[in-house]
């Protein structure tokens, strides 16, 4: 009855998953799967003049490069770019606009935290969370509590911006390699992520082709890391050689 109960609230929610890259791309890993698996349609798209000219094309449709998704309840914005740090509060400033407007409920951000030498069998998810609501809600879906860190650029603008509105929003860290695409930590967010929204994933694919993945996305690494160094300037702007 109480499983019942909270799928019936769920449903009732609206909810938006927001994922851009970060480290190891977490968050555009995860979104891209949530989205391809929920079969979410495009409703909108988030543009700036400062952003680079960039779109993409997909089956031949050309679509930018920061969009809106939808399945039901559930909302979805992905970016497959980088937001430079000036940019920042500028696009938090669309995500939140589109969350009063459409009357969103709670807001989950999949992430990544540098975790470099993490073996694959000991990759965590930990929830930091702006309302209690959503801290038992990692209660319940055993999301152990981000204790301590520093937090900076597009993740700290969202984090700041949504507390000083009141809107729940739950960032899910994944432990994982910063300067490498990631998709082995990605599986573990995406089921993360799943339990949560209450629906069932197969991530066998994902796992067949990891190493793909890793060499498919490194430009966009390499992009993201150039964003953060900018950001944080102890990081190394380049990814290792053995990356290359």
């Amino acid at each position: 009855m109480e499983t019942k109960t909270a799928a019936k609230k769920l449903q009732a929610e609206r909810i938006l998953i927001l994922g851009f890259p970060g480290n190891g791309l977490i968050g555009t890993f995860t979104l891209s799967y949530i989205i391809q698996h929920l079969k979410m349609k495009i409703v909108g798209e988030i543009n700036h003049p400062d952003l680079p000219p960039t779109v993409f094309v997909e089956n031949g449709d050309v679509i930018g490069p920061i969009r809106i998704h939808r399945k039901d309840n559930i909302y979805a914005i992905i970016s497959e770019i980088p937001i430079y740090s000036e940019l920042s509060y500028d696009f938090t400033e669309a995500v939140l606009a589109f969350c009063i407007k459409n009357k969103i409920n709670k807001i989950i951000v999949p992430s990544g935290v540098d975790a470099q030498y993490v073996d694959k069998k000991d990759i965590k998810t930990y929830g930091l969370a702006t309302d209690p609501s959503l801290e038992k809600l990692m209660y319940e879906n055993d999301i152990p509590k981000f204790i301590a860190g520093t937090i900076i650029g597009t993740d700290a603008a969202i984090i700041i911006s949504f507390r000083n509105k009141h809107i729940p929003l739950l960032v899910l860290y994944t432990s994982c390699h910063p300067f490498f695409p990631d998709p082995q930590a990605s599986i573990h967010a995406v089921t993360t992520l799943a339990k949560i929204l209450k629906i069932s994933v197969d991530t066998s694919e994902i796992q067949k082709r990891v190493d793909y993945l890793r060499i498919q996305h490194r430009n966009l690494m390499q992009e993201t890391l150039d964003t953060l160094y900018q950001q944080e300037p102890q990081l190394p702007s380049k990814a290792p050689p053995i990356y290359r």
